[in-house]
């Protein structure tokens, strides 16, 4: 099972990557950073990544999706179930800002950031390679 440096150098070779990070989304630290940052600082765009990602998964419209008879929660389970979204997904003119939360069995804060380049890269196949990754990613 791959750790961080591995999964990140994989997600690297997806066509049109940029730069990747792996980021704990309640602190807006980077935990481990590849490639290239959209404004010239991994810190940085790590805090501000982990805003985004923060209000997709504590806000209360997605939170309901993610409870009840389909899901097999229960209503209202959102206390150490993981993070009700899957993905965030950021179009800008020049790329995707692709931001998937990593399942653990712990209390996972964790988020791959991955910055691909909307030119030459897939966004579709992207998606489906960052969930295999975010699947066998192990934190140490």
């Amino acid at each position: 099972m791959p750790g961080i440096d591995e999964c990140l150098l994989e997600v690297m070779r997806l066509p049109g990557a940029r730069g990747a990070a792996v980021v704990d989304w309640t602190s807006g630290l980077a935990l481990g950073t590849i490639g290239e940052s959209p404004n010239g600082d991994h810190e940085a765009t790590a805090a501000e990544t982990a805003e985004v990602a923060r209000m997709a998964a504590e806000q209360p419209a997605f939170a309901l999706e993610a409870t009840g008879p389909s899901t097999g929660l229960p209503d209202g389970a959102v206390g150490g179930a993981p993070p009700p979204v899957e993905d965030v997904i950021v179009t800008t003119r020049a790329g995707y800002h692709i931001l998937r939360f990593v399942e653990t069995a712990f209390d996972s804060s964790v988020f791959v950031h991955l910055w691909l380049d909307r030119a030459e890269g897939n966004l579709a196949l992207a998606r489906i390679r960052l969930g295999e990754m975010a699947q066998r990613l192990v934190l140490a």
